[in-house]
């Protein structure tokens, strides 16, 4: 009995080695891993930056045009002969 408690303790450390080494590593790794999912949370990547940025200026362009179409419609109800310049750009 007591030849097979030596047996199994001195085995242990063989069987769990490879678990005991990997929860090692991850906490050793947890601060960096923390750090470097908060900063993906905090900055923007260019992707992001550019699809952004073409989102706004669709909304912009989108914006204008209905301004235009606005002014123009304003214009012909006026009767005024300079209407042109308003003229949205899907008409010219």
């Amino acid at each position: 009995m007591r030849k097979s408690v030596i047996a199994v303790v001195a085995l242990l450390p063989l069987l769990v080695g490879g678990c005991l080494a990997k929860t090692v590593v991850n906490v050793a790794t947890l601060p960096v891993r923390a750090t470097s999912k908060a900063v993906d949370w905090t900055t923007t990547s260019q992707s992001e930056a550019d699809r952004n940025y073409g989102r706004k200026m669709r909304k912009q362009e989108a914006r204008e045009g209905r301004e235009l179409k606005r002014q123009y419609k304003e214009c012909r109800a006026q009767n005024r002969d300079d209407c042109d310049q308003y003229r949205p750009h899907a008409e010219r």
